[in-house]
């Protein structure tokens, strides 16, 4: 890959700094917001790191399966997960808690502190609603018409709309991020491994960043509607090659970076997670799930200060102004 990126400056100089705002809509513990959210979650995207590895996996079950133990504690079932030696004391987590029916989805980051009777307790450091951009770019609740299809990794690869992203930096930051596009779109094969592009999303650049200190991750992707998932892990190179981002061009809108996964193969195999979670079967968002208020309501518990921190909380008080900023930029910065 041709004019790789690999500091912060280059970085910056392509997609610009990161907004100093951004982080006002994280808070370091689970508040009723986050809580409801996890009583009507079936579905988990689960990154975890040690020192040496970098691995992804799901976690699904009847809504409610991961709970909060308190303001600070997340107990996460190891039966729930399809991989339940990732979750191992001492690693860093990062997990994407999907309800069916919503585009966003809830962030919640950070360690694995103990195994007990079962269920791994996560310590929170971070907790933020994400943007709906990667499922409303994948249409991620409506299923493909024949899943079963894809029954080969190129197949499966061709056929993917959503991928979820595990990257960590040097401290265990451990970072989920979700990826979507139509099929076809999403990623292409790249010497037994893959590339995709960087498309706009909630501007943190937490994959990008944790990939020039730790150049490695975990990739899995998904085809709505079945129950198999592709797997791929390795080095990664981030590059601004003109060419090659022009193979992801939608709507003349060109990204400014594509990322390669160099995995030695692409391994395909069944979720028993997503079998239990059924997420396809009624995706009706709950009523009284409101993802503008909670990004509203974060905000405001956000214990940054400044002028600017005290602007943006007189701002999101403001009825309708949360949501209508929402929809505009799910509008004008899809791509």
């Amino acid at each position: 890959m041709d004019n790789p990126i690999h500091t912060i400056e280059a970085l910056e100089a392509r997609i610009g700094a990161r907004p100093a705002a951004i982080d006002l809509k994280v808070i370091d513990h689970l508040d009723a917001h986050a809580r409801r959210w996890l009583q009507a979650s079936p579905l988990a995207c689960v990154a975890t790191s040690d020192a040496r590895l970098v691995e992804v996996t799901l976690a699904g079950g009847p809504p409610g399966f991961a709970a909060a133990l308190d303001a600070q504690r997340l107990r996460l079932p190891c039966a729930a997960l399809d991989d339940p030696a990732h979750a191992q004391p001492g690693r860093g987590i990062g997990l994407l808690f999907l309800v069916p029916g919503l585009g966003e989805t809830l962030r919640v980051n950070g360690r694995v502190t103990a195994v007990e009777a079962g269920d791994a307790i996560v310590a929170v450091n971070e907790c933020y609603a994400h943007c709906a951009k990667a499922l409303l770019r994948s249409d991620f609740w409506r299923p493909a018409a024949a899943p079963a299809a894809a029954a080969d990794p190129a197949a499966f690869l061709a056929a993917s709309r959503f991928m979820a992203l595990a990257t960590a930096d040097d401290a265990l930051r451990t970072d989920l991020s979700p990826k979507g596009d139509p099929a076809g779109l999403l990623v292409r094969p790249c010497d037994g491994g893959i590339r995709f592009a960087e498309r706009p999303g909630n501007r943190r650049t937490d994959s990008l960043r944790n990939m020039l200190a730790r150049p490695c991750a975990a990739a899995m992707l998904l085809v709505p509607g079945s129950n198999r998932v592709a797997l791929a892990h390795g080095a990664t190179q981030i590059s601004a090659d003109a060419a090659l981002r022009e193979e992801f061009a939608v709507h003349d809108k060109v990204p400014k970076l594509v990322t390669r996964v160099a995995s030695p193969s692409i391994e395909l195999r069944d979720s028993a997670a997503l079998a239990r979670a059924r997420p396809w079967d009624a995706p009706v968002a709950p009523a009284d799930i409101d993802p503008a208020a909670i990004f509203a309501a974060h905000v405001r518990l956000n214990k940054t200060r400044g002028l600017a921190a005290a602007l943006a909380r007189g701002a999101v008080s403001i009825p309708g102004l949360m949501r209508q900023g929402l929809e505009q930029d799910y509008k004008r910065n899809m791509y």
